[in-house]
């Protein structure tokens, strides 16, 4: 159960002064900022990429991973990813928060009472380079972020050097790490919506970004002796209340934004037939919390899902035949939270590490705890039975039962359990109904039409590479 609630009201003002030295003195506002503080622009970057990707996580995450289905405006569910609707354009989200990270890394170096900044600002910034090159590919990474210097058309960086080169991916989380072991100074780390300036939790979320991406990674290098000693020092998120995470409220305006939706588009999304067919064969309680029973149904707790991907425009679909999402997500999302990174998915990626011989751990138990964590992530009480019967490791596949359990748990991230099926092949996903890709499931998500516009020539190079922008082409860590 999460123990704290954290309500954030943000109230934020950025003023970036630009004059000439001849005009200094007219051009001034002697009322503005002439700096912008480091605290409000990391409280910013924070709720702004959670508040947004949880969103797009749900809507257009949620089709791709099949968690849910879209009985309309479904495009995108379809598999034509170049058609965004009610989400499915995560790209901006990226970069205007690694824009504003970006500043705030600059100003932690160049001003030394700024310098406990730089720790979270180089983990914040290796964390959304990860989702962002692990959606799409090769993207701008090194030459981004640099417009005040005058580059405006950036290059795409292969997506293996953006994880691995110098002040890529792990670099950064190592740099940032030893940041914050190396910081000396008095002054608090302000802003911080995630840990309350609480420096040793943003080392263990940093840690457990490190098991994360070297997972992601391990078909393509031998990462085997850096996961062990990560496990050994055991200074990753251990427990819920380490969570990186903050809370959504009931009410405007800090609540999960699918509230806010009319409510015709949030009854757009119900049960994926995938997804009911995994909690319905495993008996999980959990379906009560994520979806409600169908309305056209006498006996009150009856769960029903819809195969991926239908045709709208031949096909009549009966809301009431099938199972809306749970109320969690629009009257009550002060449950939910915005989640960067959990015990319960660190622990399911060492079950994985284990499983796969990478480190010597007990398979099980990691398991287990991170199958217990996610059912208190979700409020859901866990019977004994549950992991001796059809929750329990051995029960078919392991490896295919660790992936689905993290699958499972991620629902409020669903970007994350597409990704992971993508890396895994685990759950089984269904050939989807009116399928626009050619029966294909995507690897990737396509670079959107404004880059083709506005970074031609840089743009043209990386669409030529991914085979005209093809969403069926792998990226660099699932290439056979």
């Amino acid at each position: 159960m999460k123990t704290m609630k954290k309500t954030y009201s943000l109230l934020l003002f950025l003023a970036i002064i630009s004059c000439t030295q001849d005009f200094e003195d007219i051009n001034t506002n002697p009322n503005s900022p002439v700096s912008v503080q480091p605290s409000l622009l990391l409280r910013q970057v924070i709720y702004d990429y959670g508040e947004q990707m949880s969103y797009e996580g749900f809507t257009a995450g949620n089709l791709l991973g099949q968690y849910t289905t879209a009985l309309d405006f479904n495009l995108f569910d379809r598999h034509n990813l170049k058609s965004p609707q009610l989400g499915g354009n995560p790209w901006p989200i990226f970069y205007e928060n690694l824009r504003d990270n970006e500043i705030i890394l600059n100003l932690s170096q160049e001003n030394t009472s700024f310098s406990v900044y730089e720790g979270p600002a180089r983990i914040m910034k290796a964390y959304m380079a990860a989702a962002l090159t692990d959606l799409f590919g090769d993207v701008p990474y090194f030459e981004a972020f640099k417009g005040n210097q005058g580059t405006v058309t950036p290059v795409y960086d292969s997506q293996e050097s953006i994880y691995m080169a110098e002040n890529g991916i792990l670099d950064n989380l190592n740099k940032g790490i030893s940041a914050i072991e190396s910081y000396e100074g008095t002054i608090p780390l302000e802003g911080d919506i995630l840990f309350e300036g609480d420096l040793e939790s943003w080392v263990r979320f940093a840690n457990s970004l490190k098991i994360k991406y070297l997972m992601r990674i391990s078909s393509k290098l031998d990462v085997a002796t850096e996961l062990q000693a990560l496990f050994n020092e055991g200074n990753y998120i251990q427990e819920n209340s380490q969570n990186a995470v903050f809370d959504f409220t009931d009410g405007e305006p800090n609540n999960f934004r699918l509230a806010r939706l009319r409510i015709g588009d949030f009854n757009n999304f119900v049960m994926s037939e995938t997804m009911d067919e995994i909690l319905t064969n495993l008996n999980d309680p959990r379906i009560s919390k994520l979806f409600r029973p169908i309305a056209n149904s006498d006996m009150g707790d009856e769960y029903n899902g819809l195969l991926n991907g239908i045709d709208a425009s031949s096909t009549t679909i009966n809301v009431s035949d099938y199972s809306l999402a749970g109320t969690i997500f629009r009257e009550n999302t002060g449950v939910l939270d915005a989640n960067f990174m959990t015990s319960m998915e660190t622990h399911f990626l060492l079950a994985e590490a284990a499983q796969k011989g990478l480190i010597t751990g007990n398979v099980n138990q990691l398991y287990e705890r991170g199958v217990s964590q996610a059912f208190d992530y979700w409020q859901v009480v866990l019977s004994n039975e549950y992991l001796t019967g059809p929750g329990a490791l051995n029960n078919g596949n392991p490896l295919e039962n660790i992936i689905t359990q993290k699958w499972i748990a991620n629902m409020i991230n669903g970007y994350e359990g597409w990704i992971e099926y993508r890396r895994t092949g685990y759950p089984q996903l269904k050939t989807i109904s009116a399928s626009l890709n050619d029966d294909l499931i995507p690897v990737r998500m396509p670079y959107p039409g404004e880059e083709e516009a506005l970074n031609n020539s840089n743009y043209t190079e990386a669409s030529d590479n991914t085979n005209g922008n093809s969403i069926n082409v792998n990226v660099w860590w699932d290439e056979e």
